[in-house]
């Protein structure tokens, strides 16, 4: 992970429409949690978050858009994700199942087994998964969104 000013930075998704509009959602409030498998983790030997550090979130374009403070981690298996993370994620699911629908087809998809070296990445009950919930600090450059 790399820095950028004085916190580690926060990418949320690959560039594109969905980091975008993830990021909205962080800047509206609603997106308050965000969930990756622990073997990502793994890839550029990052830390897991730990709580009341600060990342920079950063856009599509590596612009800083807001700063986030961590306020809880929990390593769970993916069958173990309950409805109040799945919600927090502030991307509209209304369900477990919805959830892991959303996430599992972000998982499997080329972006994040390109991310993984692995071709054939799949993710099952068992997977562990890293929960982490956050709190806006600071929105910035919000002329721009």
């Amino acid at each position: 992970m790399t820095n950028h000013g004085e916190f580690q930075i926060a990418e949320f998704g690959f560039p594109g429409p969905l980091r975008e509009r993830l990021i909205a959602a962080i800047l509206a409030g609603t997106k308050t949690s965000t969930s990756s498998t622990l073997v990502e983790y793994s890839i550029e030997d990052e830390q897991l978050p730990i709580i009341g550090n600060k990342q920079t979130v950063v856009d599509s374009h590596d612009a800083a858009v807001a700063i986030i403070q961590t306020v809880a981690v929990e390593i769970v298996r993916l069958a173990d994700v309950g409805l109040e993370h799945a919600r927090d994620e502030g991307e509209g699911f209304v369900s477990v199942a919805a959830w892991r629908r959303g996430h599992e087809a972000f998982w499997h998809g080329t972006e994040m087994r390109a991310f993984l070296n692995s071709p054939t990445f799949t993710v099952d009950d068992d997977t562990l998964v890293v929960l982490e919930r956050f709190q806006l600090i600071e929105a910035l450059g919000q002329a721009n969104r």
